[in-house]
This record gives C-alpha cells, structure tokens and sequence, in this order.
C-alpha cells in the first residue's frame, strides 16, 4: 500500500481532487486517480428516485433505472463484476427497495451516513458521488448504520403506519372541538376528553339528533352527574347550526373511520409478534402496569414481549408492553450489534457528545432516532413516580437543571437498564425511593467532606442532624 494508516489513505484520496487527468469515454465524467485499494470487488451506489449509479473500486459508473426490473439488472451486474459488498448512502425511502433485493441476493450491504461522505469541493454529479462512495468502501473507511431484519422491518412498517393513523384522529378530534366550540358546545370545559366513554355517548347522541340538555347528561357516568351535573346542564346549551352540526359529523366519522384502520393494523401485527416470539416459553411476570389512550390492543401483548426477549422487561420503570412492542419495531430483538451500553445509548442520541480539538473541547448535539424518542416518551411517566428512585433522579435534576435535561438523563438511565438485562442478564430490582436518597445524601457528603478538606476547615453538625 502506497500510505499506511487511516490518515495516510485519506491524504491520498484527497489529492484525488488535482487530478487533471480526462475520460474520453463519457462527457461529463471525470476518472479518479489511481489508488492502491483493499478490496477490488467493493462498489458503491448513489441512489436516487429516478436512477442509481453503480461505481465498482472507484471505477467508471454505471446507470440503472429504479424500477424493480432495473433493480434487478443492477444486482445481475454486481454479480458480473464479483461485487461482494455494497455502500449506499441512506437517501429519504428510495433506497430500501434496492438494499431488499440486494438482501435477497446475499450482497454484504453498508447503509451509510450521508454526513461521513462528504463530497469534495466541486464534485456535483451523481456519477462522481458514487466514484468517491466506491473509492472510500474499497479502502475500508465507510462504517454501516444500523438496519434491522427483514421481519422487524416489516413490523417497524405496520406500527408507523398505526403512529400515522393515530396522528390523523387526533386531527379529527381537534376538528369536534372546533364544530362543538361553533355550536357553543363547552362539553370540553366540564369532562376531561370528548372521545372517552361519556363524550363520545353525547357526542353520538348530538349528531343523531338529540338536543335536550338534561337527557344529553344522562348519558354520562355517575361520577361526572354526581360531581358537575349543573355545569354540565348549562354547558350543553348550543345554537344547534347546520352546518357546524355536519363538521361535528364529518369529524366523528373520520375518527372512527381511523379506529377501524388502526385496528386493522394490530391485526397485521399479532401475527407477526407471535412469529418473532415463536415457541420460548413465557418467563416470570411481575404486576400488570396501567396501559394509556393509543395503546395497541393486541390480545396477550405482555406474554409475547416477555416470549421474544426472554424477560419481562415490563419491570424497568417507564417501560410497559405497549413501549416495548414499540422497541422491538425500531430495534430488534438482538442487541449484541452494539458492544457496549455506552455505544448503544450514543446510537439513541441520549448519551452527550464532545468534540475535542488540542485543548479546546466543546459540546455537540448527538441527533437520536426514533428509538430514542421512545425511551423519552417512557421516561415521562417519572415525573409522578412517587415510589421509583428514577422518579426522585428526575425530580433532582429538573429542579437544578432543567426538564428537558432530567428528561434526556432519565430516558438514558431506562435504556441503559434495557440493555443490560437483556446483554448481562441482569433481574431488574426496584431498590426504592428511600435507599436512593441514602446513597445521594451520603455521596453528597463526601463531596461536602473533600470541599472541607481543600478549604481546611472543620465541619460540625448538631446532634439531631448528623448524616447517617
């Protein structure tokens, strides 16, 4: 090899860009210059909606159309040239099709970052793009991110679909709120939600035609007649207009247009849950945790998420079935493909990151995925933990940080359990409330202690107050 070393390899790809040499074969392309490779049989792929560039070792480009015939030319060629191995970077959904039918054809392949690839000054074709992507795959300095098995993707797919689907019904439940605030309908102001068990029976009844106040309320439970019946009386007086009474009715039926969808994405995804946790056996559950609004309804989903990691991860604070079904379709079952808890926490974005040059040492926003933005969503649920130690770290930190930090530094606490019991086999334990303020009182007062020490003065504590 001409340079050794990482650096080496990338001053010598750099100088690339002198190069003056032309190509008569093609206008437009411009040849990179000969460079000692690693591995010969290593292309590259510049993907895009209407075409993909094929460039093997850096060598002259290839173009193929994206449909699924073009697709399937493409990996013919790869096979002609000996390809062995893939890099393309991760463009919008364009290139999961073709990393299908590669999959399919048993072709080792790199889904990049596009900002490791960064093209050099004047570099602005396609053809060129997928030269340099090909040339740094050859010399082994591209590294894959993380994409999940055909079958966690195919239930990653039906559970965004759902995420979807649900966004849309909130949008139609904003749209009742605006024809009921039309109709000077306060129901809003008096009940918690319109679409709970006792809204969604007035509701019905109103667009059926029903306008007395008094067998309005009825339909509510007990509890809301034995508590607000007056409030609720008057809030029930509308104008009763036409047309706001069919955007009430256009509203509903969306909304239950998209309950019936989302039932019906559920359905496609039990079986797929059952195929993933085949026939292992269901392993030691502790006490049911309270399942929210939107949760997926899926017949024994607590049993099938114990089944498919082999615990019951149910016990970690934040974490229900819902959430973990939810993991499982972004991160799949094997968590070995990260080598540390440290590595997997950065890949979700919640671990900080620093950049450090000489002396200088600053900062630097970690973007986190989707997987990461669940284990948020689970650490929410923290902040009224009366009984949890996670419940007091959160509290502690947003009183002297902020919420958006206590959040962040939850979120990560939660994953790094999640990774460790089902890495290290840990049993999750709650130690409780009182034994973690202990340990933070006690681990504050060495710090007290060596600020006593370094200032060489003497602590003193009454008698009712010494610290256990």
């Amino acid at each position: 090899m001409a340079a050794s070393g990482f650096g080496g390899r990338i001053n010598q790809l750099y100088c690339m860009k002198n190069s003056k040499t032309e190509s008569k074969s093609k206008p437009g392309y411009a040849p990179v210059a000969s460079v000692s490779t690693i591995n010969t049989h290593a292309a590259g792929i510049d993907v895009g909606s209407r075409k993909m560039f094929v460039s093997v070792a850096g060598g002259p480009p290839a173009v193929f159309g994206c449909c699924t015939g073009d697709l399937r030319q493409l990996v013919d060629y790869l096979r002609g040239q000996q390809v062995t191995t893939v890099a393309m970077e991760a463009t919008g959904v364009y290139w999961l099709c073709l990393y299908e039918q590669l999959e399919e054809a048993k072709v080792e392949t790199l889904v990049v970052n596009g900002a490791h690839v960064k093209a050099l000054p004047g570099r602005k074709s396609d053809m060129q793009d997928c030269q340099w992507l090909a040339t740094l795959h050859a010399h082994g300095l591209l590294r894959s991110g993380f994409v999940p098995p055909a079958e966690i993707r195919r239930l990653r797919d039906y559970k965004r679909i759902r995420e979807d689907l649900i966004r849309m019904a909130s949008a139609h439940v904003l749209h009742m709120h605006q024809a009921m605030e039309r109709l000077n309908l306060k129901i809003h102001t008096v009940i918690s939600s319109v679409i709970g068990w006792s809204g969604q029976r007035m509701v019905r009844s109103i667009v059926e035609g029903e306008r007395n106040p008094a067998k309005l309320a009825a339909l509510c439970d007990e509890q809301i007649l034995t508590k607000k019946r007056i409030p609720l009386l008057k809030a029930l007086e509308g104008n009763w207009k036409a047309e706001h009474l069919f955007a009430l009715k256009i509203a509903l039926e969306n909304w239950d247009f998209c309950q019936r969808q989302i039932k019906a994405c559920e359905e496609q995804m039990e079986p797929l849950l059952k195929e993933l946790a085949g026939s292992k056996p269901v392993p030691e559950m502790g006490k049911a945790k309270e399942l929210r609004n939107n949760a997926a309804q899926i017949p024994q989903l607590r049993q099938t998420m114990g089944r498919i990691y082999g615990a019951d991860l149910t016990k970690i604070p934040g974490l229900n079935e819902y959430t973990v079904m939810l993991l499982v379709s972004e991160i799949g079952v094997d968590l070995q493909k990260w080598r540390s808890v440290k590595a997997f926490t950065a890949w979700l974005g919640l671990a900080p990151a620093t950049r450090q040059s000489g002396k200088r040492r600053r900062p630097e926003k970690r973007h986190g995925g989707t997987a990461g933005r669940i284990f948020c969503l689970a650490a929410q649920s923290m902040a009224r933990a009366k009984k949890s130690w996670l419940g007091s770290f959160y509290r502690r930190l947003s009183a002297t940080r902020s919420k958006a930090v206590a959040l962040k530094a939850t979120a990560r606490k939660i994953a790094m359990l999640f990774y460790l019991v089902l890495t290290k086999g840990w049993a999750y334990v709650e130690a409780g409330l009182e034994q973690y303020d202990l340990r933070y009182r006690q681990m504050q007062m060495r710090r007290l202690e060596a600020l006593a020490r370094e200032l060489k003065v003497q602590l003193s504590f009454p008698d009712h107050s010494i610290p256990a």
